[in-house]
Formats: structure tokens, C-alpha cells, sequence
């Protein structure tokens, strides 16, 4: 009969398996290690040699509060000859002796999160595991090492936000390898409804990524439940902070983790799906952050957004459905066994409060293959995912008399959607995966499944008048710039019209402010074939005051025939471009050595700036901290706000140090340097 092993101590060799496992920068203080690899405990024992088949050794693995055999949450084994990866195993992989070095694996589909293993008679270790995308046999699995640096371990990336025409790059840092952050995502999964309803049938749940996404969907917000985030879409942040002034999750997290899951003030679409990123990749799953601009918001799921304007072509807010200048949500890859073969891969979830899904609110997960094919009965939300790139947009003109006339415009929604390059800032273009080419068969069979009728049955417009908004190349804060409603009649006859030409402050979900700037002019005169500009000069003493935080104005141009009394609608959203914060490293970046950032930015506007502070953090690079410099001067029109900042890089590879600039006139502009450590 085998002889039981005694053991003295055991060393958990932490800092081996946590950088085999590709968890070494969550830090080398505790055991975390991903599910359907084997990892390494040494074992010292206290009296007698292990002797192949003549030691034994009982162990059992248990997670969650009702850890249970039948629900994967609970398992019993003992020492077999080699690894089994597919099942709980364990094998000694050191020769006879008074140490045993001693292999144990998860299988594949084991619940993540953590974990308490019991050795034999006595020991008790605590570790932490986690799903892996590097295991062919997890349902996470991904195929490319340059993917899975770039979707799971990178700490920092590009989110999209500006407008279709003017896409702005901005820097974040997700972060989820910093002190405490995979603590924090660990109580998001702790803290969430239904594990606190039923913990143990949510501890098994934990196995599946699907169901996991669908918890953090609406974890991350706090409509219903102890969530991270509280959004926020007026002007008014008293209590908290303008979304606009995150520059990375690491903050939010750590408020949240420490402030007895306190709800953190505040959020917007681009906010909760970067911390919901940060979450994902730091549980495992592959994560990116997409951008879909003119972002339809279907109330009803008719799929169709109606809009109405009043007779100076400003917009009346009749419905409660929008579109935004652009919605931020995340993808998360899995397979999808609980659907039919073919849609496996991204799955869209978002994690924006907007509509309730099975009464919470959450979005997702749904593969993006569902929506380009107008699979809208595959589960989850995806009629609202597909009318947010689908959508048929009508616009209505209210007259004074009461009466409604559909105007013709050209809205399209779903645009230029939007993620960060594998391995480079540049822009990737994801568009084809959401939806076919406008027109193609392809299209038209997506939509019949869909049962867009209205996409079905639209008619090409009337192309006979033509009314469309040009810009200025540059169009900076600071500056006044001419706008142009371009006018051109396509008919064989003389055309007399009234031209109403009006810009407005606009949020970037589609909130109008105040009027920046308006023409009307009620005799424009065009002959067959002709084409005008009419110009309408922005000045920066009228928008100044105007502006919201996303330096956004739109552009209205309302074309009335006089002849047909048909109306023609232009709109275009422009965003003002902030002046840009120069980085320069002085020294060479190098791990453990200290390094000075000089970071500038000149004030672009007539008045001088003042209060001016730079905020700048980065993973591995400002020790998890956000460092704060003021100025104690103001800045003249024309000059340089300059300060030096001293950080420590502590591992190699490349980093981005995100810089935030704030002053009582120009506030939140972003910007970064990628910094390339050596060791």
C-alpha cells in the first residue's frame, strides 16, 4: 500500500509559474496561473523519500462558497504517472527524494476565479486561475501571438473618438496588470446579483465566457447592482469628475475596490468600455475597444430613427431614439457553443447602460457574424447591436403650424467603425465585419432576414436639388473659420429657395447647446446647373462660451424649394481640433532608471490660460500613480505651457505615458509618447 506523503513546507515557486503562465506582471506575490496549463509546487517533506508507486498523496481543488463535484467547482485527485490536461491531475516530474517537485493542471473549462487547494492532510494553498487564450482546448483560444500581446497583455491602446470626418486617436491606459486591479475585477465577478442570489451556480458559471461577459456587461455600470461606474451625459459632474478627466481604469478600479464598491462618478460610452476592457483582458479573455460612428439608439426596435426638426432645421427632441456622433462598446473572443457552427470569434458586448436585456441593464455578448447576417433571433440584444449600425434614419420638419412633412436627408448611421491595429496606433477599419457593402446582394439578404423593410423599400432620393456642408482644412480652438452650405441644382429649371444655415453646440451623444452662429437667407436664386457656396464664419468669441467638453458643433443647413415645397436637410458634425502636447524623453529609457518626460503644449487661443496642469500616468511606468504638476504662472497666447516630470520605468517593452492637460480655458486635451524600455 503507497505511503502518504508528509509534508513540511511547500514553496509555491510563484515567480517561475506566473511568468510560464504569462501572469508576472499582476506581480510574483501570490500564485496565478491559467486554466489547461500545468504549473509547478515544490514540496519539502517531513520524514521519508517520495519512492514512485510507493508514495501517495490526496488532493482536492474547491472554489466558490458551495463547491460542489457535479458543477465543476470541487474536485478530488490523486498522484498519476504524467499530466492529464483535460481533468484535475497531478504527477511528480523531480526523481525519488526528500523534495517533490509536483505538476498540477486545471482542465480547459474550469470555473475561473479563486481557487483553495488542500495537499494531503494539512496544506492549504490560495491561488488564482484564470481563463487562457493560449490553450488550444479553451473556449477563449486564439491563434496569433501578436494578437494575444496586443488583445491580453497590452496595457495601454488607442480608443476612437471626434466625428466620421475627423477621427480623434485617444490614449488610455487599461492597465490590468497594475497593483490590486485583478483583486478589483475579481470582486466585480464576487459583488455581481446573481453570484450574490446564488453563489454556487454562479461560481460554475464562471467556466463559460459567455456568461462571464454578460456579468461584466452590466457590472460595469451601476444601474442595478453595486457597479463600477455611474454614467453621466449633462454637464453637471458635481459629486464627481467629467469623464473627459480619465485618462486610464486604474484609477476607477482602485475607487471603486476601496471605496466598499461605491459607485465611481462618472462615466460615458468610451469610459465603461475601456474599464470593461481592463477587466476582460485581466481575467484572460482577448478584449479590444470598438467605435461606431453616427451610433443609432433604437428605443423601439423598429429599427428605424425618426428625427424632427423645426423650420430653421434645428433639431426637436419628439423620441426618446438618438444618434450619437459615435458609441464606444468592447468585442470579446470566444467560441460559441450555444449556437449553431459559424460564429464563433468577436462578440459585441457593451457595457453602456441604455436598454434593459432580460430586466438589467446589459448588452451582449453577440457575434458580430449574427449582425452582418441578420441573425437577429441569436442571442444576446441583437436587434439593438444591429440597428446601431442599421439603422434607417427619417427626418420629419414640424412647421408652426403643426403640421409634419418628411424632409429629405441623407443620414446614414453605422460608419467608419473603428478599433486600434494590432501592434501599431494606427486605425483598423472593421466596418466589414458589421455589415456588407451598401447595395450588395449580400446586403439585401441580411436585411430581408432582419426584416428591415424600410431598408428593403427605400427609393433613391431626389437628386435634383442638392444641399451639402463643406469645412475649412483647419479647424482649430482658438481660431475663427468659415463653414459653406453648398448648394447645386441639378434641374433644367430656374430654382428660387429659401436657405436657412444654422450651427449649434452639440455633446457627443447628440444633446444640442446653444447657438454658435446663424444665416437665413430667403431669396437664394439658382440656375439650372449651378452651384453655390454660402459661407458662415465661426468666430471664437461667439462658440467659446458655447462649447462642451467634446468640442463639437453642428452644422445644420435646411434647403426649402419654393417651387415644390420640398425640403432638403444637410448635417454635419465638426469637431475643433486641440492644440498638441509634445513629449520629449530625456535620457535612455532603461528598467529601474529614473527618466524625465519634457512635455509641452502652446496656447493656441487669444486669451491666456490659467490654473494650467499636467496629469500624466502609465502602466510600468509611474508606479500605478497619476503625477500632478501645476504651474504657477499663466500662459500668454502664443507660448509654451512646459513641465518636467520624473518617473521609473519597471519592466521593459513599449509603454505609452497618457498626458492630460487642464486649464480654466482649455480642458481635457489628450495626448501620449510610447516609450521603449530596455532592460
Amino acid at each position: 500500500m503507497a505511503q502518504a506523503l508528509e509534508i513540511a513546507r511547500w514553496d509555491l515557486e510563484c515567480e517561475f509559474n506566473n511568468t510560464d503562465h504569462r501572469t508576472e506582471l499582476n506581480g510574483v506575490e501570490q500564485l496565478i496561473v491559467r486554466r489547461g496549463q500545468p504549473f509547478t509546487i515544490n514540496l519539502h517533506l517531513r520524514s521519508g523519500e517520495y519512492q514512485p508507486g510507493g508514495s501517495a498523496l490526496d488532493l482536492t481543488v474547491e472554489t466558490g462558497p458551495q463547491p460542489s463535484d457535479q458543477y465543476g467547482t470541487r474536485a478530488s485527485f490523486g498522484l498519476i504517472d504524467q499530466i492529464d490536461t483535460s481533468r484535475w491531475s497531478a504527477a511528480v516530474t523531480s526523481p525519488p527524494g526528500y523534495m517533490v517537485s509536483l505538476s498540477i493542471c486545471s482542465p480547459p473549462d474550469a470555473p475561473i476565479g479563486r481557487w483553495r487547494l488542500t495537499l494531503g492532510q494539512g496544506g492549504l494553498v490560495e491561488f488564482v486561475l484564470l481563463y487562457n487564450p493560449w490553450c488550444t482546448g479553451d473556449v477563449v483560444y486564439m491563434d496569433s501571438e501578436e494578437k494575444l500581446t496586443e488583445y491580453v497583455l497590452a496595457q495601454d491602446g488607442i480608443i476612437f473618438r471626434g466625428s466620421w470626418k475627423y477621427l480623434i486617436p485617444t490614449p488610455w491606459n487599461f492597465g490590468q496588470f497594475e497593483d490590486g486591479i485583478l483583486e478589483a475585477c475579481l470582486r466585480i465577478l464576487e459583488m455581481n446579483p446573481k453570484c450574490l442570489r446564488n453563489p454556487g451556480k454562479d461560481a460554475s458559471g464562471r467556466k463559460n465566457p459567455i456568461y462571464v461577459s454578460r456579468v461584466l456587461s452590466a457590472m460595469v455600470n451601476c444601474n442595478d447592482d453595486k457597479g463600477v461606474l455611474l454614467g453621466r451625459w449633462t454637464d453637471d459632474y458635481d459629486g464627481g469628475v467629467s469623464p473627459l478627466s480619465w485618462k486610464g481604469s486604474v484609477e476607477i478600479l482602485r475607487n471603486w475596490d476601496t471605496n466598499a464598491c461605491q459607485p465611481v462618478r462618472f462615466g460615458q460610452c468610451w469610459v465603461f468600455a475601456a474599464v470593461a476592457c481592463s477587466v476582460s483582458r485581466a481575467l484572460g479573455i482577448p478584449c479590444r475597444v470598438v467605435t461606431n460612428y453616427n451610433s443609432a439608439h433604437d428605443t423601439n426596435s423598429n429599427l428605424v430613427i425618426e428625427r424632427f426638426v423645426d423650420e430653421n432645421g434645428q433639431l426637436v427632441q419628439k423620441s426618446r431614439d438618438m444618434i450619437w456622433n459615435y458609441h464606444c462598446w468592447v468585442e470579446n473572443w470566444m467560441t460559441r457553443p450555444d449556437l449553431k457552427p459559424g460564429f464563433d470569434g468577436w462578440q459585441a458586448m457593451d457595457p453602456t447602460p441604455q436598454e434593459k436585456s432580460e430586466g438589467v441593464y446589459c448588452c451582449g455578448p453577440i457575434p458580430l457574424k449574427a449582425i452582418k447576417e441578420g441573425e437577429l433571433t441569436y442571442k444576446y440584444d441583437a436587434p439593438f447591436v444591429f440597428a446601431e449600425v442599421n439603422a434607417d434614419v427619417h427626418t420629419f420638419m414640424k412647421r408652426k403650424d403643426g403640421s409634419t412633412e418628411k424632409i429629405i436627408s441623407s443620414v446614414q448611421v453605422g460608419l467608419k467603425i473603428s478599433t486600434k491595429s494590432v501592434g501599431s496606433d494606427r486605425r483598423e477599419d472593421i466596418t466589414h465585419l458589421y455589415k456588407y457593402p451598401e447595395g450588395s446582394d449580400e446586403e439585401r439578404e441580411a436585411f430581408t432576414k432582419a426584416n428591415h423593410q424600410n431598408k428593403l423599400l427605400q427609393q433613391q432620393e431626389n437628386a435634383g436639388l442638392l444641399i451639402a456642408i463643406k469645412v475649412s482644412v483647419e479647424m482649430r480652438k482658438g481660431c475663427d473659420f468659415d463653414v459653406f452650405a453648398v448648394v447645386t441644382n441639378n434641374t433644367p429649371n430656374g430654382k428660387k429657395c429659401r436657405l436657412v444655415f444654422g450651427s449649434r453646440a452639440v455633446s457627443y451623444n447628440g444633446i444640442l447647446g446653444e447657438n454658435c452662429g446663424f444665416k437665413d437667407l430667403l431669396n437664394v436664386e439658382l440656375a439650372p446647373g449651378e452651384e453655390k457656396r454660402v459661407p458662415l464664419r465661426m468666430n471664437y468669441s461667439k462658440y467659446a462660451e458655447k462649447l462642451t467638453e467634446d468640442n463639437l458643433i453642428r452644422l445644420v443647413a435646411l434647403l426649402l424649394d419654393y417651387d415644390t415645397r420640398e425640403a432638403y436637410l444637410a448635417v454635419r458634425n465638426v469637431v475643433l481640433e486641440n492644440p498638441e502636447i509634445k513629449v520629449r524623453i530625456l535620457g535612455e529609457p532603461k528598467e529601474n532608471r529614473k527618466l524625465v518626460a519634457e512635455i509641452t503644449l502652446r496656447n493656441p487661443l487669444p486669451v491666456p490660460l490659467q490654473n494650467c496642469c499636467f496629469t500624466v500616468e502609465g502602466s510600468n511606468l509611474t508606479g500605478g500613480q497619476i503625477i500632478t504638476e501645476k504651474l504657477n504662472s499663466t500662459v500668454e497666447p502664443g507660448q509654451d505651457a512646459k513641465v518636467k516630470i520624473y518617473f521609473t520605468p519597471t519592466h521593459s517593452g513599449q509603454r505609452k505615458l497618457v498626458v492630460d492637460f487642464d486649464s480654466n480655458e482649455l480642458c481635457h486635451v489628450k495626448g501620449y509618447r510610447n516609450v521603449i524600455i530596455g532592460k
